[in-house]
């Protein structure tokens, strides 16, 4: 190939933007492709691993990869991209620091993913955290632990109440294994707070629908909830929440208590840049792709993950049909589109996409989990092995994969750690205490006042402008 090497473009640096960046720069020579990898965290979250590592069961750095050791080949810009100008071939960059400025391209991958889709509810933008970053894991364990703590300190029986009370929103599968991990690790926690019984703790899981992870069976399902309640966790089934403010939660059904924890995890939507692109739109919001994983009705564009509607080749009977927004569907659209990019570079046929969903797996807390495999349902401790077995396998890098089982054999012979390390969301107080200053804590520092301050990440920059992103 003569010229100058082509310049390859991810936005996102997510499951899609990071496995399709490690095949692409496997495929492709420094002398055919350059290729550029844009994300406003400079890593990847294996989210997957997000409920164990706010249960304390992994470490936090255990499920995060950084994307330049991965990605040795390729260029990894830290920043947010603002624009996309697919008539000039050019993106808008807004780094950390600095002005903004534009990066021209030849092939375009987006990668940006989803964010939460939340609801105008009064009080959820004050009183909610998402449950998306490891940011938002490591803030829940301590927010968690530090409801303990309150509530063993203090003789206000109404301040006790609303501390010990847990609300998450949102049945899937990241709620459901949220509220059952932290469940479990604060259970375990009461053994050193003496006047703290498990039963003391009020754990709510409210769903609009009238049941749980639609990705399983009704049966699986049910069962899930017989479980969940055998741990008196309160499902509330067909329930909305209809307002949060101050902390005080109202339900549809009629229902109304207090609580300082209030959890998010009622689905997602595109990422705001998608809509801004100028680029094809699906009814649903996502881009419009074929289904070699190309953008339809514009060239050199390509997508793949949350925020690519993609034809489901293997549903046969159903020409309408999209692949789901999961992990599974992702790593290997991003295997398939890493290739399709180094064909696209060499002038090559490009390869359609196609996998038949496998099934799902689910935590439900240490020994305990579900799953339902090619239409196989298995519960219990059984589960819960196929649980971890199946994402130690998935998890990037076999370092993450050392680390992670290290982890879990440490977990054997030592108990847990429950300690609350809320410092870490103000790290210069103790500093501004001591110096009296009422001011700015220091450049880049966030001081969160409420658990949605706290929760700012790659999604949503701390100036308002849509972040891209996670893909």
């Amino acid at each position: 190939m003569s010229g100058a090497p082509k310049r390859i473009v991810i936005i996102g640096g997510g499951y899609v933007g990071m496995y399709t960046a490690l095949k692409a720069q496997k495929k492709l020579s420094a002398g055919r492709a350059e290729i550029v990898v844009i994300d406003p965290q400079p890593n990847m979250t294996y989210q997957p691993f997000l409920p164990e590592a706010a249960a304390g069961s992994v470490e936090p750095r255990h499920v995060v990869v950084p994307l330049r050791r991965v990605l040795k080949k390729c260029r990894v810009i830290t920043g947010m991209v603002t624009d996309v100008d697919h008539g000039r071939k050019a993106v808008t960059i807004a780094p950390i620091e600095g002005q903004s400025y534009e990066l021209s391209y030849d092939l375009l991958v987006m990668a940006v993913g989803s964010i939460a889709r939340t609801l105008p509810i009064p009080g959820l933008a004050e009183q909610g955290v998402g449950f998306k970053t490891i940011g938002e894991a490591i803030y829940l364990r301590n927010f968690v632990l530090s409801r303990l703590d309150f509530a063993t300190s203090t003789e206000d029986v109404v301040s006790r109440r609303r501390a010990l009370t847990f609300a998450f929103v949102g049945g899937g599968y990241a709620g459901i294994e949220a509220i059952a991990e932290l469940q479990d690790m604060a259970r375990y926690a009461c053994r050193y707070y003496p006047n703290i019984e498990p039963s003391d703790m009020r754990w709510v899981m409210i769903e609009a629908a009238n049941r749980i992870m639609p990705e399983v069976s009704v049966s699986l399902a049910a069962y899930t909830v017989d479980r969940l309640a055998e741990r008196s966790i309160d499902v509330r089934l067909s329930t909305r929440l209809e307002s949060a403010v101050g902390g005080h939660i109202v339900l549809s059904d009629g229902d109304s208590f207090d609580a300082d924890t209030l959890v998010w995890t009622a689905g997602v939507k595109p990422h705001p840049l998608i809509a801004r692109s100028g680029l094809p739109l699906h009814r649903t919001g996502r881009l419009k792709c074929k289904a070699n994983l190309s953008v339809d009705g514009v060239r050199d564009v390509f997508a793949a993950g949350d925020g690519a509607a993609v034809p489901d080749l293997s549903k046969k009977d159903d020409p309408e049909a999209l692949c789901g927004p999961s992990a599974q569907h992702a790593v290997r659209q991003a295997a398939v589109l890493g290739a399709n990019l180094a064909r696209a570079i060499k002038g090559e046929r490009l390869h359609d996409y196609e996998h038949a969903y496998a099934g799902s797996v689910a935590s439900l807390g240490l020994y305990r989990g579900v799953a339902e495999i090619y239409g196989i349902k298995l519960r219990g401790i059984v589960a819960w092995f196929m649980h971890r077995s199946y994402h130690v396998a998935r998890v990037p890098t076999f370092n993450r994969k050392v680390r992670v089982l290290a982890d879990w054999t440490e977990a054997l012979f030592f108990p847990r750690e429950v300690v609350s390390l809320g410092q870490l969301q103000v790290p210069r107080q103790e500093w501004a205490a001591a110096t009296g200053s009422t001011g700015a804590v220091g450049r880049g520092t966030v001081v969160p006042e409420t658990p949605a301050e706290a929760s700012l990440d790659g999604d949503t920059a701390a100036s308002g402008r849509p972040a891209a992103g996670r893909g």
